[in-house]
């Protein structure tokens, strides 16, 4: 399973969560927990997005 590496930032609502190596990967939850999940959510509909489109997956 390949691993990426995510920075989460303070913001007014919560936390923005983006991936480091695949910054389209990107996405907000109120608190840092509810973030992390939702970027996992995230990473894996653009996986399977970058798939159904024959598009390489960015490499962490």
């Amino acid at each position: 399973m390949k691993q990426y590496n995510a920075c989460y930032t303070p913001i007014p609502s919560g936390y923005m969560g983006q991936l480091l190596d695949w910054p389209e990967v990107v996405t907000e939850g109120a608190t840092l927990q509810e973030c992390t999940e939702l970027l996992q959510d995230a990473l894996n509909e653009m996986i399977q997005a970058y798939s159904e489109l024959g598009k390489p997956i960015p490499k962490p």
